[in-house]
């Protein structure tokens, strides 16, 4: 059962990905600015007030945001399965976080449905703190010589699932077929995006959203 403090905190967990306070957060969903603030979580004679289902839906439409993802944020930091990896709870010792590499990010069993990191088999890789706090990066490795000439082989991309994507946003995608490109994304639209290839070489792609398993934003690159 969801209890009123998961629901708050996951909540603020949102504004926090978007670099938004909760007030920030309401506002962005056109709700009236208050309507997060932590007095308003309490009736004057302490009942607990619980955020409506039509204010929740507005904020993830203003976010991006799915209800898996959403879901996701009103879990603890850990799990004792240790299924997650790169669940928000602050930087990992020293800001290791997780690595793969593109050949192997196409294959089963190392994201969940919201294209966090999942499962075993990652490596690790140092990255500073700041970076390292967001809620799921993870580190992908380039493999071959599709990328260039921005990205060479072994340069590692800091990537970051269910932040917000935006038009010229660089950004990896995973369809559901399990083949992983690093793309530009010119356009999304309701039923489809349009993504511009790194290498002149290739040329650009169309998919459909529903052949899109994941889109993730690039924040980073060691090149």
């Amino acid at each position: 059962m969801l209890s009123h403090k998961q629901i708050w905190e996951a909540i603020d967990r949102l504004a926090e990905r978007h670099e938004l306070t909760p007030s920030g957060l309401a506002r962005r969903a056109g709700l009236d600015p208050t309507s997060f603030n932590k007095s308003k979580r309490l009736s004057a004679d302490g009942r607990l007030r619980w955020p409506s289902t039509e204010s929740i839906a507005k904020v993830l439409d203003a976010t991006g945001a799915s209800m898996e993802q959403f879901l996701a944020f009103m879990q603890p930091a850990s799990s004792s399965s240790g299924e997650r990896i790169g669940e928000r709870a602050g930087p990992s010792p020293g800001g290791a976080i997780p690595l793969l590499g593109f050949a192997q990010a196409g294959a089963g069993g190392f994201f969940d449905d919201g294209g966090f990191p999942a499962g075993h088999g990652w490596d690790v890789v140092e990255f500073p703190p700041k970076p390292s706090q967001r809620s799921g990066v993870y580190a992908l490795e380039v493999q071959g010589e599709s990328m260039m000439p921005l990205y060479r082989d072994g340069d590692v991309l800091i990537v970051e699932p269910g932040a917000q994507v935006r038009r010229n946003d660089r950004v990896v995608v995973r369809t559901c077929t399990g083949e992983v490109m690093a793309k530009v994304l010119l356009r999304q639209s309701p039923r489809s995006i349009e993504l511009m290839s790194l290498n002149p070489e290739h040329p650009n792609r169309t998919l459909d959203l529903a052949d899109v398993d994941w889109i993730a934003r690039i924040i980073w690159a060691s090149q």
